[in-house]
């Protein structure tokens, strides 16, 4: 749209209530001026007949703003967002298709909405999939449903109910009630008991748990020398021994006996005594060349 045409705006330290006089202000469109307005900005791109189509549907932000706003987020901050998407929804808006822009606009201003509130919601991202995001904004409402809004963990009935309802897994109904009941909390704030001088931080105390640098390269290094090893002691076995061994000890998922006696028309059994024989004479050169390097014990 452009900065031309404005927009009223509602601020955080705005009034709801002059908000709401404002947007009233805006009439409501009769289904063929709104057509009208819609071809005139889709053919010729005229911003008065967008601006009409976003005005006359102010209020329809603000009534689906308020439907959010037991996520802890301000209102002024969900309504601007929904006016981004009803601005997107005008964009895309194809008034020959029969409906009326008010029932198109809809799943923009919620999507647009829903976006904002998992990025802002938490710190960590607490929406990836679609079947989470569903979750994430339907569990409040199944939760005041079943008498449970106030609970802390879920009974494990509650749990089924919530996850048949929704079609997921009930791990993730646990989780996701876990995280929303939980909050985020800074890794600065002060910690300690009676004896601490009150100058630790959460993230003091934190460990850890994963390799150090040194040793994740330490292991590179071992894996690639050994992996090195195996190459080399590739080069003792032929053709088709290299090709049992790679079929039944390097491949995921292996090949079964019998796929690999279809290929070289043997028995099962014949090439069972192959890949026993070939691993042998396999180990016996890794743990030579392994041996001079120094990278097994001796014996």
């Amino acid at each position: 749209m452009s900065k031309t045409a404005l927009i009223p705006s509602l601020t955080p330290e705005g009034s709801l209530s002059r908000y709401m006089e404002q947007i009233r202000q805006f009439p409501m469109l009769e289904p063929d001026e709104e057509y009208m307005l819609a071809h005139a900005f889709a053919e010729r791109g005229d911003v008065a007949s967008a601006h009409k189509l976003v005005t006359s549907h102010l209020r329809l932000v603000a009534k689906i703003a308020m439907g959010y706003r037991g996520y802890g987020l301000p209102i002024a901050d969900l309504i601007s967002e929904g006016n981004l998407g009803m601005m997107h929804a005008v964009k895309k808006f194809d008034p020959e298709r029969g409906f009326r822009l008010a029932t198109y606009a809809m799943w923009w201003i919620k999507a647009s909405m829903q976006e904002y509130i998992l990025r802002s919601w938490s710190l960590v991202k607490i929406g990836t999939t679609a079947s989470q995001k569903k979750l994430f904004f339907n569990l409040r409402r199944l939760k005041g449903k079943i008498g449970a809004i106030d609970s802390g963990d879920l009974h494990p009935d509650q749990v089924t109910h919530i996850a048949d309802e929704l079609n997921v897994p009930e791990t993730d109904v646990i989780s996701m009630n876990q995280r929303m009941a939980g909050g985020d909390r800074s890794l600065n704030v002060t910690v300690g008991g009676a004896d601490s001088d009150g100058s630790s931080e959460w993230q003091d105390w934190l460990e850890d748990d994963a390799d150090d640098q040194e040793t994740l390269f330490a292991e590179r290094e071992e894996f690639s020398a050994r992996q090195k090893l195996m190459l080399e002691a590739m080069s003792i076995l032929n053709e088709r021994e290299v090709r049992i061994i790679e079929a039944r000890r390097l491949s995921e998922p292996p090949l079964t006996l019998e796929q690999l006696a279809d290929e070289f028309s043997v028995s099962r059994e014949r090439i069972r005594q192959i890949e026993g024989r070939a691993f042998e004479k396999l180990s016996e050169a890794v743990r030579s060349k392994a041996s001079e390097l120094k990278l097994l014990p001796e014996a």
